[in-house]
């Protein structure tokens, strides 16, 4: 666990940064291959960059308002320093989605199926950039004393918060789901489902995970039902993609049955 990877002369290099580009790549390299042969294959460049560019902006409101505003109306002059690390991949999702679908639409294209090819590679990153929040000591666990958890050292978020107890390792947890959810998409992909489902499948099995886990982070404020905004950002994800599945399943099966007449 390493906040600092290494100096290019008094220069630090932060393993948050590096991770999260090296998970960046990864899932363009991995949206690139699905994407082959398909309408959407020229797109990709052009439309990764402006995504990004909204994840991050989104990803860094989310955390400061929602996740750390405690600490950061106290310290206004840190809400600019995403460079130390405290995004949010709720945030990052939905600006990335709201900045895919604006693309989309002027670009006259499909967000639904651009979605569906692209819903394996966007768990992948996700999976891949909890290794940044566990190296850089975020996104951590609440005590435990069940003899199993992680110390984080000196230097980390989570030891200012909590010293040296042992924390649920939520976040390596949270990447294993991740990997999970990449390899249910990649088999379910190879099945005949109607627009948009694969990508809803996504949002819903990514959101349950995070919901459950929820319940052993120690960073993030508790509002309503005791719940985190982490959990009631999922259950309005649940429910808004479950009633889209009911809509997209419906149009299907009208669709077939004019096709059959």
């Amino acid at each position: 666990m390493r906040v600092i990877l290494f100096y290019i002369g008094d220069f630090p290099v932060p393993s948050y940064g590096v991770i999260v580009a090296l998970a960046v790549l990864l899932a363009f390299g991995v949206a690139s291959f699905l994407a082959r042969g398909t309408k959407f294959q020229n797109h990709l460049p052009n439309l990764v960059t402006y995504a990004i560019l909204g994840a991050i902006l989104s990803a860094r409101i989310w955390h400061v308002f929602f996740f750390r505003w405690d600490y950061y109306s106290q310290n206004i002059s840190e809400i600019f320093a995403i460079w130390n690390g405290g995004i949010s991949i709720q945030g990052a999702l939905i600006g990335g989605f709201l900045t895919t679908a604006l693309y989309c639409r002027l670009q006259r294209i499909s967000f639904w199926e651009l979605a569906d090819v692209l819903a394996p590679a966007i768990i992948l990153g996700q999976a891949i950039g909890r290794i940044a929040c566990f190296l850089n000591g975020d996104a951590f666990g609440s005590p435990t004393n069940s003899g199993f958890g992680i110390v984080y050292p000196e230097g980390t978020i989570a030891y200012e918060q909590y010293g040296a107890q042992p924390l649920w390792p939520a976040e390596i947890w949270e990447g294993q789901w991740g990997l999970v959810v990449f390899a249910i998409l990649l088999l379910l992909k190879t099945k005949p489902l109607p627009k948009g489902f694969l990508f809803l499948t996504y949002n819903i099995l990514y959101a349950i995970g995070r919901f459950l886990l929820e319940y052993l982070r120690g960073d993030s404020p508790r509002y309503a039902m005791d719940w985190t905004a982490g959990q009631w950002t999922s259950v309005v994800v649940i429910l808004v993609s479950m009633a889209l599945m009911s809509y997209f399943a419906l149009q299907h099966k009208m669709k077939r049955l004019i096709e059959s007449n």
